[in-house]
């Protein structure tokens, strides 16, 4: 039977971290009598520098039951790093790994259908989520308007997938050759070219607490898709750019030919192509900023995080 790891990164999740516990470890617990998954499978919790007490629950959810396990980073690294160190941290342990948010919005039950493709041969298993029903309509808009940008830049991943995802053991190893600094799984894990499949599933309320992604931490992690994925901004800067000196041209003959005629008075359009331009030169400024940033990032090098502590015990009792 092969080991199952289920990877839950989590910051500031005491308010709900019991129930998840819980309704986890009775879904271990099935799978395990089933005889589905090894008795050596584990609940691997990820704290990502969590500043209230979630690190104590952790640890005391291990001391009672061994079939939680949990790691603990030295500072708050953002969710792609929390998740990368524990699929890593269980690579030395498991034969698949599910991962999971501490939230409960994931609907649990997709652990049994991801299983099921697994064993038809798929190394990589995407969970997508349906919106909640009363989803706020501004997040929906900016999740939808980020999947329709990104695929028309050519970003390939998977619309509605974020973090809920099963991958094989060998998938993990191909991963963990990526060496970039700057993450963002939901692209990267596409890149690996195993055989994989999509499961759909309802997504739940938040159980307790509010959630950690505000809109700016979405549009940076947008920005992240978008610029380390794809060169297509910059060429569409340089489209643009092209698009305006087109413009500015026309403006300027029109300009000629009414001065010609002597009735010439557009103080307000040379106002305006002068705005417009330092607009696109601060556009493109910035752009371009995020890229050599990135580079910058990459080539020192810096570890990606460091764990502090270390609650894995892979053996039963």
């Amino acid at each position: 039977m092969k080991t199952l790891y289920l990877i839950v990164p989590c910051y500031n999740e005491e308010d709900v971290l019991y129930e998840a516990a819980s309704r986890l470890l009775a879904k271990l617990e099935n799978l395990i009598n089933d005889k589905i998954v090894s008795k050596d499978s584990r609940v691997l919790f990820v704290n990502d520098g969590s500043k209230d007490k979630t690190w104590e629950i952790i640890s005391q959810l291990h001391s009672e039951n061994k079939l939680f396990s949990g790691i603990s980073l030295s500072h708050n690294n953002g969710q792609q790093n929390a998740l990368f160190a524990g699929v890593l941290t269980a690579k030395a342990y498991a034969d698949i790994t599910i991962s999971l948010d501490a939230d409960l919005q994931d609907d649990i039950n997709v652990i049994d259908r991801m299983l099921e493709e697994y064993l038809k041969g798929n190394d990589i298993v995407y969970g997508t989520k349906a919106p909640i029903k009363n989803e706020k309509l501004h997040r929906k808009f900016l999740a939808e308007s980020f999947y329709k940008f990104v695929k028309y830049i050519g970003v390939n991943m998977i619309p509605h997938h974020s973090s809920c995802r099963l991958m094989s053991s060998r998938a993990i190893e191909a991963l963990s050759e990526y060496g970039e600094v700057n993450l963002f799984l939901p692209a990267l894990v596409q890149l690996l070219g195993f055989n994989s499949s999509i499961v759909h599933y309802e997504q739940n309320e938040r159980f307790a607490g509010k959630t950690k992604y505000s809109i700016k931490k979405l549009f940076s992690l947008a920005t992240e898709a978008i610029t380390s994925f794809s060169m297509k901004p910059l060429h569409m800067i340089s489209s643009l750019g092209i698009l305006f000196l087109l413009i500015f041209a026309g403006i300027a003959i029109y300009d000629i030919v009414i001065a010609a005629a002597g009735a010439f008075d557009g103080w307000l359009l040379v106002l305006a192509s002068i705005w417009a331009v330092g607009g696109l030169i601060l556009l493109s400024v910035g752009v371009m900023g995020e890229y050599v940033g990135k580079t910058y990032f990459e080539v020192k090098q810096r570890p990606r995080y460091f764990i502090s502590e270390t609650l894995v015990d892979p053996k039963t009792n």
